[in-house]
């Protein structure tokens, strides 16, 4: 018996392994990938990027300065549930994850497959957006190995955040053309300041993603949107309508817009347009709140619709930048034009290349249309 006192091992081996355990454990740390998380925009957006790259490469990181220049710097409740969901689809080691923590260490494993529920409010009571929490684990999971359902709590229609109508809308049917298979329903919509809201996704595995080319939309198709309200009288989503109706017929435009009573913890208002192309999808949205005209809601929509139409351009600019790390793992280069390129896009390409040795060229000036090139 060795003094290991288990191990019938030479005494000179036991001496080499501890010898060693040290060295191994710094030499993993010092292979984490470093990201400077104030960097160019600085939000929330680089933490998810990173953590779904992370997971699909099996890359290691280690997040600093997260979200360093906001009012509230650190992890936020919907933050600190994207790190814990893709720690718990990839059986990840992490430190860091707790609220208002400005640094952070991820090393995964591969995505596995599974049902899964996330809540944003599990630590702390807050709307926090569900379609971020799934924009940090829609890659890994659509690589993996099986099918999987997420359902996520929280905020459906909130502020400062990509609404699940559009997700359901315009994202999802646009990664389709990636390739990926994606299915959701919202079984009840989440307004702030409550939340209360649950979504369901299903994510079928893809063996690759396909690349993408947008450089012309086309001619408009079909204009449509939904006028939606919680808990409040009807006659505010009709408000919303048919202001925008009004405004739309002064520019030539017609639309079918929808409404709809939506099922809620809270109380809420929203409007959405759809603008259907020959070669793409676009969507523009505006929320209510305390004091906020319904004519001044739908009248954000049609602004936002207008400035889009006025360029030439296939992707309105929320969509670009959450495009670019499905399109940086495509097997072919990709191609699209965009009616404004963004702080957003730009910071997100920028995360991209410290996981990936690609080059992805922006044509145009910030605050402008471009055209993007991934080779």
């Amino acid at each position: 018996m060795s003094r290991s006192g288990d191990l019938d091992l030479p005494e000179g081996e036991i001496v080499l392994r501890v010898a060693l355990g040290p060295c191994t454990q710094r030499r993993k740390s010092f292979f984490m990938l470093k990201i400077d998380g104030n960097y160019g925009e600085g939000g929330g957006q680089i933490l998810r990027t990173a953590l779904a790259l992370s997971i699909v490469l099996q890359k290691p990181i280690e997040i600093f300065n997260i979200r360093k220049g906001r009012k509230n710097p650190g992890l936020a409740p919907q933050h600190l549930t994207s790190v814990n969901a893709c720690a718990k689809i990839s059986d990840a080691t992490v430190e860091g994850n707790r609220l208002k923590s400005e640094e952070l260490q991820f090393s995964p494993q591969p995505a596995q497959a599974g049902e899964y529920l996330f809540n944003v409010a599990e630590e702390k009571g807050s709307a926090g957006s569900v379609s971020l929490v799934l924009q940090s684990i829609l890659l890994p999971l659509s690589l993996a190995s099986g099918s999987s359902q997420i359902t996520v709590l929280g905020g459906t229609h909130v502020p400062f955040a990509p609404p699940f109508t559009y997700y359901q809308e315009i994202l999802f049917p646009t990664l389709q053309k990636l390739g990926l298979n994606l299915k959701s329903e919202i079984k009840k919509w989440g307004f702030y300041p409550k939340g209360g809201g649950e979504v369901v996704c299903e994510i079928q595995p893809v063996k690759e993603i396909k690349n993408l080319n947008l450089l012309e939309r086309g001619e408009i198709e079909k204009l449509s949107g939904i006028s939606a309200v919680a808990n409040l009288p009807l006659s505010i989503a009709e408000r919303q309508r048919n202001s925008t109706v009004k405004l739309l017929q002064q520019k030539s435009l017609k639309a079918e817009i929808e409404i709809v009573p939506a099922f809620s913890f809270g109380q809420g208002t929203f409007f959405f347009l759809k603008a259907e192309f020959e070669n793409c999808v676009a969507g523009f949205s505006s929320l209510g709140e305390i004091g906020k005209r319904a004519e001044k809601v739908g009248e954000e929509a049609v602004l936002q619709l207008l400035e889009y139409l006025s360029t030439d351009s296939c992707l309105e600019h929320h969509l670009a930048d959450q495009l670019i790390p499905f399109l940086a793992l495509a097997k072919a280069g990709s191609a699209f034009s965009v009616s404004k390129i963004t702080r957003h896009l730009l910071t997100n390409i920028w995360v991209v290349k410290q996981f990936m040795d690609i080059e992805i060229k922006v044509e145009g000036e910030e605050g402008k249309a471009g055209k993007v090139l991934v080779k």
